[in-house]
């Protein structure tokens, strides 16, 4: 028992250390708590870009915080958000599915708790007019709301999120630019949502792309995932790496550096 007790012990100390540079940052919603991470950049620029990351709907978890780490060694100053709050968090999958249907249902308040994270980040140094939104799964669903909500970003990208959206919203002009990373064989997107979303992207006069990537379901970017691809969300080493190149691709054209 004493084993096991040091041996996890040591997983919790290494893991405080890995992700040492990522400081907590508490700011609120009314009386609601949030508790978001903050990281700044190894190599500074007059420029300031910053990058704003919306987590999966487990809420902030190890590869969210891994990716803040490797964008910050690029020079970018990078906050991940809390979306539901502190006393909110989801301590499963069920619970994850409840919470994060409320906010895509009413996604008004999801726009708001995205824009209250963008504050912070400004906070942090970033410069206001040269952000990025990132999100996975639930984050990717989250950015994509950003950029429907007019928030003061040059581009979201969108990892394995839901495109779904409902269809008795009025489509307004998108001015932000928009890419979507996809699992070219991920189960939770039917055809028909995605010939939607992408005909919203029509309408709107987007500047948008979509990736597919093979052999790839939902989830694909997070090693914690597994890798068995009939569940229908799995790591994808492949398409991970291919993913993280074309989100770095997107930052260069739209920020500036």
């Amino acid at each position: 028992m004493k084993t096991i007790y040091l041996f996890i012990l040591g997983i919790m100390l290494n893991t405080s250390i890995m992700f040492a540079q990522l400081k907590p940052v508490k700011y609120t919603d009314g009386n609601q708590v949030l508790n978001g991470l903050a990281i700044n950049p190894t190599t500074k620029s007059n420029n300031k870009p910053g990058i704003l990351m919306i987590p999966a709907w487990l809420g902030i978890d190890n590869a969210s915080k891994a990716i803040a780490q490797d964008l910050a060694k690029l020079g970018y100053y990078v906050f991940i958000a809390d979306i539901y709050g502190e006393g909110n968090y989801p301590k499963n999958t069920t619970e994850a599915n409840k919470i994060a249907t409320h906010y895509k249902t009413n996604y008004t308040e999801f726009q708001k708790r995205i824009n209250l994270a963008l504050q912070q980040l400004v906070k942090s140094g970033a410069n206001t007019d040269n952000i990025v939104a990132i999100g996975y799964c639930f984050g990717g669903t989250g950015v994509l709301e950003a950029a429907r909500g007019h928030l003061n970003l040059k581009g979201v990208v969108s990892f394995h999120g839901s495109l779904a959206r409902d269809a008795a919203r009025t489509n307004e002009t998108i001015t932000t630019k928009v890419l979507v990373c996809h699992g070219a064989d991920d189960p939770y997107e039917s055809a028909e949502e995605i010939t939607a979303f992408q005909q919203e992207m029509r309408d709107t006069k987007a500047d948008w792309q979509m990736i597919y990537y093979a052999n790839a379901v939902h989830s694909f970017t997070n090693p914690e995932a597994g890798n068995d691809n009939s569940k229908g969300a799995a790591y994808n080493e492949k398409a991970a790496k291919r993913s993280f190149e074309h989100l770095k691709l997107f930052l260069n054209e739209v920020l500036k550096k």
